[in-house]
């Protein structure tokens, strides 16, 4: 009985947090300011719970990750700009995440052979190499970036996609994958020998 009411919490306060917020924009309570206050909030809530995940339980001292969310947000943008309406955004926001993680993909796989200060200089080269063809290539608008992509961000799509991000992550970490990404985390040497792909895990995290 008080395993299910524990259960319960967590959806009950989130619900409480979307109603509560939902209901203060209604009402002009929470301006625009303060709306894009709370878009760069939850931002960076789900770019530190991803980023947790490669450094704090995978242990991969990783400084690339601006290049993988900037190659998100460029196409979910770019996308956008071309399909101007909700599903338009709501394409490119997934089209977006899924570039993302195939270039992770393809740059995890030589890179996540590295460990410790030669990993992190390799991922801060690739984060440098991505932000150079951005600002080189005519789609991107250059250095001075994309003008009139249309606003389609709200409250809604902001929750569930932090929170969605979260509870992703939390039920990973507790799955026999993520048990696995924290024994590399432990000790990587250890992991191998008792028959842990660690490679895999740690590009999968990545």
């Amino acid at each position: 009985m008080k395993q299910n009411q524990k259960k319960l919490i967590k959806p009950i306060a989130l619900l409480l947090t979307f109603g509560v917020v939902q209901a203060l924009i209604s009402l002009g309570i929470i301006d625009d300011y303060q709306q894009v206050t709370i878009v760069m909030i939850c931002i960076n809530i789900i770019m530190a719970v991803s980023l947790n995940l490669i450094t704090g339980f995978t242990g991969q001292f990783s400084l690339g990750h601006a290049g993988f969310m900037s190659i998100g947000a460029y196409v979910c943008a770019i996308v956008t700009m071309q399909m101007n309406s909700v599903f338009g955004f709501v394409l490119g926001l997934f089209l977006g995440a899924a570039i993302a993680a195939f270039i992770g993909f393809l740059i995890g796989i030589p890179t996540l052979r590295l460990k410790g200060d030669y990993l992190a200089i390799a991922t801060l080269g690739l984060a440098e190499i991505i932000r150079v063809v951005f600002l080189n290539m005519e789609i991107t608008n250059g250095a001075a970036g994309l003008n009139g992509v249309p606003q389609y961000t709200n409250w809604f799509w902001l929750f569930l996609f932090t929170a969605g991000t979260v509870v992703v992550i939390s039920n990973y970490l507790n799955s026999s994958q993520g048990r696995a990404c924290i024994s590399i985390r432990e000790d990587e040497i250890a992991s191998e020998s008792m028959g842990i792909n660690t490679t895999k895990y740690k590009i999968m995290a990545f």
